[in-house]
């Protein structure tokens, strides 16, 4: 491949989101990917000898076409003030911004921090951090007009999405797996004002947005789950979250947006029903190891479903002739529309460059433009 050329197409960026992600013609796939492990721009020749230093840069580097998302701050304001509480042989033990006491590589390398404690394990301490890391009419809860008509504009040829945040990824976030799992059973009360909480901050986002721009889609984050399923139960979840998606959801439709990717990793499978009727309808960026080559959840969905990612990072790492194995395997999918193809999560430095030029070069060969 030839880094920073664009690939040929007959339709503007906008134009081929919208078409690929409503099953219509479209000139060729999406051309795009989402992002790379931090050690990836130490380690790979083609982004040290290149200056690339983070996705952006590699984005611009590869002329890849992402589409532009905006949004409002949905969670604390202000966080939680970061310090380093202990200094250890090999690791740090400190509390980050959302007020958790965690312990994390000293070497700074990618890794899950140990999480060791909560700022909130009681309604006590939740009462608290609320009045002070939440309040509603936070300034930083006001969208940017400016930057929002410059980037949103009508005449543009790009999609753009709104941010809608998370109802409870964050909250696992924020209480850790262990702390949430509990406090669904211990205090569910203090769980639930935690999502409506969120929740009526997006809902009061989108009351200022949605009326003065037009959005191609909506994006949410969630990681919810791992690859043995949720990691929150389905009766909390179907009582408490799915009806605060479906809130949002009705409020996306009413101003004509009906793309609604979630990033949830692990195996989202039984979420899927909940997302789709409350209006989620693609899963972004869908890793195969933890569900389903996607082509078999694409035939029980059919075209209520949409995929963002699938190309399974495993066969990306074993090599060539794997890599092409598995864009044969998808080339279907995508020429059917509803299924922008790239790495099933941000690619790991076990792909090494060669193997990952190979992949660029191959899906525009075989998904660009004929």
């Amino acid at each position: 491949m030839k880094p920073g050329k664009p690939w040929k197409g007959t339709m503007t960026r906008r134009e081929r989101f919208n078409a690929q992600m409503h099953y219509l013609p479209f000139d060729r796939t999406v051309n795009m990917e989402f992002g790379y492990w931090d050690e990836n721009y130490t380690q790979w020749d083609i982004f040290t000898e290149n200056g690339i230093k983070n996705e952006n840069d590699a984005n611009k580097f590869f002329a890849f076409e992402p589409p532009k998302v905006l949004g409002v701050n949905l969670w604390l304001a202000p966080g939680f003030e970061s310090k380093i509480v202990e200094v250890k042989e090999n690791t740090v033990i400190k509390t980050n911004w959302e007020g958790i006491l965690l312990e994390e590589p000293k070497d700074g390398h990618s890794s899950i921090p140990k999480y060791i404690r909560s700022s909130i394990e009681t309604p006590d301490d939740w009462k608290k951090v609320k009045e002070e890391h939440f309040p509603r009419f936070d300034k930083s809860r006001e969208p940017d007009y400016a930057y929002f008509d410059k980037t949103a504009s009508d005449e543009r040829d790009y999609p753009v999405g709104i941010d809608i945040g998370s109802m409870i990824g964050k909250i696992r976030d924020l209480l850790t797996v262990e702390g949430l799992t509990y406090a669904v059973y211990d205090y569910p009360e203090m769980v639930e004002d935690m999502v409506e909480t969120v929740c009526t901050f997006t809902e009061d986002m989108l009351d200022k947005v949605l009326p003065k721009y037009h959005f191609d889609f909506a994006s949410g984050w969630e990681d919810i789950c791992c690859k043995n399923g949720p990691l929150v139960s389905m009766d909390f979840f179907k009582s408490v979250v799915y009806p605060c998606y479906k809130r949002i959801g009705d409020k996306l439709h009413k101003h004509g947006v009906d793309i609604w990717y979630m990033d949830c990793d692990g195996d989202v499978r039984p979420l899927l029903p909940y997302f789709l009727d409350a209006g989620i309808n693609c899963l972004f960026p869908y890793e195969v190891n933890s569900c389903l080559h996607p082509a078999d959840l694409c035939r029980e969905y059919g075209r209520d479903l949409r995929i963002m990612g699938g190309v399974d990072k495993i066969q990306m790492i074993a090599g060539k002739a794997e890599i092409k194995k598995y864009l044969e395997s998808i080339e279907p999918l995508v020429a059917r529309g509803g299924f922008i193809p790239f790495c099933d999560h941000r690619c790991p430095p076990d792909v090494t460059p060669e193997n990952y030029l190979y992949y660029l070069d191959l899906k525009e060969k075989m998904f660009g433009l004929k």
